[in-house]
């Protein structure tokens, strides 16, 4: 009996545990990792799924791929948390010690294939050499900024064997010596930017053409190279992307000997060359049947004769004439290509017209990106010309386009409804184009900057029809209120970006209701004399992904906001808040964020030398400070020292200010 009674009870509490056993640790690690793929980076929906259960934190842990951290010394813990790391993105965490550098060989040797270094690293130590010799996996490096980066570190990254992509952009110490070494040790480059390297002359260049052929992507923007180095690049057999901007001794005129171009070429962008003409342009893209992309803006006068050159190539897709002088007969040639383009870009061009654009869009109906920002001369015969023709468009920019009336975005919403991104900047829209615009339910990106007609109405029209916006930028619009506001967080939940700089009847019931906006970044709300400390505190408790801030001429707000900003928006990467008054306590506090990196503090009466130096000490990923320059003499040499030292740059302000306190 006794049996029986035990036999029943097990088998109750088999029943009762069966019952109360958590169902997600039934699905297998396969399931988990696609369902982790399925959220990609979203912060909210990862850190959420990895707490549900112990098995997901601890499959989620192994999943992760990619890790920036803030601060060296966490970094031991942080990477035996996530064994499986691959990418490591150093740029806001520089490793002054030896140790760190043993930290991520003992543990990521095996897995690291790509590592982006802070911009303040010490290049010559021997941790980053010992690295690339014994990473094996590493496939790409990225340097970018790297002003303490010379030739012998070049060398170091010669012995990446394997290494298939590097980024050295503003490395100016780098000469054709490091290239060379570069060249001769990674014969498997397939992407190498140059940007702004300036010591790098024909010879490096020339090098990596002729020692690096399996080149895909080629950045030589702002070098001091003439057309000598472009028949080696030329002759790659896999070149797909050049860039060649600003690059102002290019001369490619001298060219036309040259028997064939590169065929593989899809994107070219020679912007900033103001030695181009068609015969040069004949020169480097000829043969080049698989151009997809052309970029020569702020380049030569787009001619008959330049834009007959181009005519035949019918794969192009996307061409940016920015700045460039177009003569009628230029346009009307490009109204004859054959090809039929996808994104075309006339911002800031001098020379368009209503009927040259109406010649173009009639020709290019299925345009889906096309810019015509500051073209003053077109009026609403253009437009009416874009929306019947190129009804597919996605993107349409045209701000400060002054002759261009109010009926005009009227029709813009009537007829281009699959828009996602439009910016009407300093343009004669109303209330009736928002309410018409406000039909575009993909709309994502919409700015209406210094737009002086728009009301709380129209604004109200957007928060109901365009839930899917995620910027919008009302820079002194100055007849939007709350209520306006209150429309957008309201109907638009996903917002990021919000810009009401100087909207002066925004008030802290606008900051209230952006506080439902779980996902937004960036607030801009400088010269909103209505705003306080108690709608910045709601901000700070209600926008826990903020990373970008301004806040220039709230004077309304106080140390008390500032506190709230520390003690929850652990996110902030930037901050604006000169005129306002915060004093000491408040910059001492929004120091212990250590995601900081950006900092204005200009025309703080309430700051001193004291509590300057308390706050910068405490920064540790700090980049950018930008002060009066009455604290330079004030400020200890071995503090500026050492921040600047570890990437931070100082920028100092002489606008007169008020009497400033050193005590």
């Amino acid at each position: 009996m006794k049996a029986y009674e035990g036999m029943l009870l097990l088998q109750q509490q088999q029943q009762k545990r069966q019952r109360f056993t958590n169902p997600f640790t039934s699905l297998t690690e396969e399931i988990v990792f696609a369902i982790l793929d399925f959220l990609g980076h979203d912060p909210f929906s990862r850190k959420s799924f990895s707490l549900i259960c112990k098995s997901f934190y601890s499959i989620e842990s192994r999943h992760r791929k990619t890790l920036k951290p803030l601060r060296s010394d966490f970094l031991r813990q942080i990477l035996l948390r996530y064994p499986a790391i691959d990418h490591l993105d150093l740029s806001l965490c520089p490793l002054n010690e030896a140790d760190s550098w043993d930290v991520i060989l003992s543990l990521c040797k095996s897995t690291l294939r790509s590592i982006k270094l802070s911009p303040s690293m010490f290049f010559a130590n021997a941790g980053f050499s010992k690295l690339v010799i014994n990473c094996s996996a590493l496939v790409e490096i990225d340097l970018s900024n790297a002003t303490e980066f010379t030739d012998s570190g070049a060398a170091a990254i010669a012995e990446a064997k394997n290494l298939e992509r590097l980024w050295l952009v503003r490395c100016k110490l780098v000469s054709d010596i490091g290239i060379g070494c570069i060249a001769v040790g990674c014969k498997k480059l397939r992407l190498i930017n140059l940007k702004w390297c300036l010591r790098v002359s024909d010879l490096g260049v020339g090098l990596i053409a002729m020692k690096c052929k399996e080149i895909r992507s080629l950045d030589l923007s702002y070098l001091s190279i003439t057309k000598k180095c472009l028949p080696p690049v030329l002759q790659l057999q896999h070149l797909e992307d050049l860039v060649i901007v600003g690059c102002f001794n290019i001369d490619l005129d001298g060219l036309t000997n040259l028997k064939q171009g590169c065929k593989s070429l899809q994107v070219l962008n020679m912007s900033n060359c103001p030695c181009i003409s068609h015969v040069g342009l004949s020169s480097i893209t000829n043969g080049a049947e698989c151009l997809r992309q052309l970029n020569i803006s702020y380049g030569p006068t787009v001619t008959l004769d330049l834009a007959k050159c181009l005519q035949y190539f019918s794969e192009l897709q996307s061409i940016r004439l920015d700045g460039c002088l177009i003569t009628c007969s230029g346009m009307k040639a490009i109204g004859n290509w054959c090809t039929s383009l996808k994104e075309l870009s006339l911002s800031k061009c001098s020379g368009v017209t209503d009927e040259g654009l109406s010649l173009i869009v009639q020709r290019h109906q299925e345009l889906r990106k096309l810019d015509i920002t500051c073209n003053r001369k077109i009026t609403q015969v253009s437009i009416n010309s874009v929306v019947k023709s190129c009804t597919c468009l996605t993107t349409l920019r045209m701000e400060s386009c002054n002759l261009v009336q109010s009926e005009a975005f009227v029709l813009i919403g009537q007829c281009c409804q699959f828009l996602e991104e439009l910016d009407v900047t300093d343009n004669e829209i109303d209330d009736e184009g928002l309410k018409a615009i406000a039909r575009c339910s993909k709309l994502s990106s919409l700015k209406l900057g210094i737009c002086l007609k728009i009301t709380d109405n129209g604004i109200s029209h957007v928060g109901t029809g365009c839930p899917k916006l995620t910027e919008i930028d009302l820079y002194r619009c100055i007849r939007i209120t709350d209520v306006g506001i209150a429309a957008i967080a309201h109907g638009c939940p996903d917002l990021e970006m919000i810009n009401t700089a100087y909207c002066d009847k925004v008030t802290d019931a606008s900051l209230k209701s952006l506080s439902k906006c779980l996902r937004l970044k960036v607030l801009e709300i400088r010269g909103c004399p209505g705003v306080s400390s108690v709608g910045l505190s709601t901000i700070a408790q209600g926008c826990r992904q903020l990373t970008m801030l301004d806040i220039k001429k709230c004077q309304n707000i106080t140390d008390v906001g500032i506190l709230q900003l520390a003690q929850f928006s652990k996110k902030l990467m930037r901050i604006n808040f000169s005129y306002c008054s915060v004093t000491d306590v408040g910059l001492v506090a929004l120091a212990t964020i250590s995601s900081l990196q950006n900092i204005t503090m200009l025309h703080l009466v309430g700051l001193t030398s004291n509590g300057l130096v308390a706050a910068l000490s405490a920064c540790r990923g700090l980049m950018k400070v930008k002060l009066h320059r009455f604290f330079k003499q004030l400020l200890p040499h071995s503090l500026l020292d050492h921040l600047q030292s570890h990437g931070c740059v100082f920028q100092w302000r002489d606008k007169a200010t008020a009497q400033l306190d050193s005590d």
